[in-house]
């Protein structure tokens, strides 16, 4: 791997952790394209070539993870997370969860407590399917 590519995938993992950190609050993607030193376009393109999902993608699907581990570990109410987790419309929430999980939020919560297993296995198997490979598929 040359020097230019390594230090390309160093500045788009640091603009993805930045996003990471925020994960709840608007995507601004020109500041998160200064972070990575690149302009917003070329960001976008990038990220999406390192990474394989776009910017927006990536944030919705780490915005539905969050929502999905929340919905299953606290009674609080699913508009509570929907806001807490980035959304500002609970029906954009309800239908992006839908589309993406297969399930209502509600019905994903009736499912119960998430199981005691590793956190590494658990973010893997708990992925939105609609975000690469199928829930509980080990790869």
């Amino acid at each position: 791997m040359s020097r230019a590519v390594e230090e390309r995938n160093r500045r788009m993992l640091r603009a993805r952790d930045a996003m990471d950190r925020v994960y709840a609050q608007p995507l601004d993607v020109a500041a998160v394209a200064r972070i990575a030193h690149v302009s917003p376009d070329h960001f976008i393109r990038v990220f999406r070539a390192t990474f394989g999902e776009t910017p927006h993608r990536y944030l919705q699907r780490r915005r539905l993870e969050r929502a999905m581990y929340l919905l299953r570990t606290t009674r609080r109410s699913v508009t509570d997370i929907c806001l807490d987790v980035g959304f500002t419309s609970l029906g954009t929430f309800s239908r992006t969860f839908s589309a993406v999980v297969g399930e209502s939020p509600s019905a994903y919560r009736l499912r119960g407590p998430v199981p005691d297993v590793p956190l590494c296995f658990t973010m893997r198997w708990r992925r939105p399917a609609g975000f690469g490979e199928a829930p509980g598929r080990a790869g």
